[in-house]
């Protein structure tokens, strides 16, 4: 590994600003890691905690797992017995961690852009902790992405020229605004699909919007997205959802799966709505990712707290 370009960062918070030797860079990585590859020794402890404040199976338990196969320290935080509930700030509650000895810390929150206020300080601010976005409302979801990118790469070797459509709620997805940004940036062509109510036209700088059937035989990649009806507080749209219309109109069903070509994949973030956005039986398919995104999770999750472990010269890596 001594040739490996090793990425280095003081926080992981948005795939928008990366370098695409940087993201080629946090795949290889990550392929050493899936390959055995050993980890860094860590010459001093390197203590992290993971802050849910919004639900995760996926991405809070393929987190903790990156970090204890890095060898970090994992301190437990409970979002519903913290003092966040007594209204103290998410500022308040990452000193309280850095006083405690917290070098990172791994965040989840339903408020876009919440990182904001922990890595650009005021001049009367002295908050030094590592911030990693698990996720922030339905702003970016930088770890999911770049297990995407890992994936498609994977499979594929490269991303110039394939063609990559994006199914589903769209307005509210982290993942699809991540995900449209980076493959658009890596030379990939990014088309929409889905309800037009949850689609917006600031992505036709990414894309076009066209019908499902019409974009089935030409894709390389379905990225399909969960209709994230949490979100959907006083929209509309909401009341007159039907789960069956939907998955006749935009779900991958087996006439569309045989309609794909070849060597074409199915990818979805999870969780996956069964007969919504994919009939249940073609979950562990031959072309679904669906199971390989989790498991290449822990390891690209493995590559990007490394990055922010070099950038902030933690554990003795530099």
């Amino acid at each position: 590994m001594k040739n490996l370009n090793l990425v280095a960062l003081p926080h992981f918070v948005s795939v928008e600003n990366l370098r695409n030797d940087e993201v080629e860079a946090l795949i290889k990585r990550a392929e050493y890691f899936k390959k055995g590859g050993a980890v860094a020794r860590l010459t001093s402890p390197v203590y992290v905690t993971n802050m849910f404040f919004e639900d995760s199976s996926r991405t809070h338990t393929s987190f903790e797992m990156a970090e204890r196969k890095l060898g970090l320290t994992v301190i437990p935080f409970d979002p519903a017995h913290s003092s966040v509930n007594k209204g103290e700030t998410l500022y308040d509650t990452s000193l309280v961690m850095n006083a405690l000895g917290i070098d990172l810390e791994v965040i989840r929150h339903s408020q876009n852009e919440y990182y904001e206020d922990l890595i650009n300080l005021k001049q009367h601010q002295k908050l030094n902790i590592g911030v990693i976005n698990a996720g922030d409302g339905s702003g970016q979801h930088p770890s999911q992405c770049m297990l995407d990118m890992m994936t498609i790469h994977e499979h594929f070797g490269h991303f110039k020229g394939l063609k990559v459509a994006i199914v589903g709620d769209i307005t509210n997805s982290r993942v699809a605004k991540s995900d449209m940004e980076l493959l658009t940036k890596l030379g990939a062509e990014v088309y929409f699909s889905g309800p037009e109510c949850w689609y917006f036209e600031e992505f036709d700088q990414y894309g076009k919007h066209e019908e499902l059937d019409k974009l089935i035989p030409k894709m390389d990649v379905m990225m399909l997205l969960r209709v994230q009806h949490e979100r959907h507080s006083g929209d509309p749209n909401e009341k007159k959802f039907d789960a069956h219309r939907y998955h006749e109109k935009y779900g991958i069903n087996h006439k569309r799966y045989e309609a794909m070509k070849k060597d074409a994949i199915i990818m979805h973030p999870g969780p996956i709505n069964h007969d919504v956005e994919l009939s249940g039986d073609l979950v562990e398919s031959d072309k679904c990712m669906f199971v390989r995104q989790m498991g290449n999770g822990v390891f690209m999750r493995m590559a990007m707290l490394e990055a922010v472990l070099r950038g902030r010269k933690l554990g003795g890596l530099e």
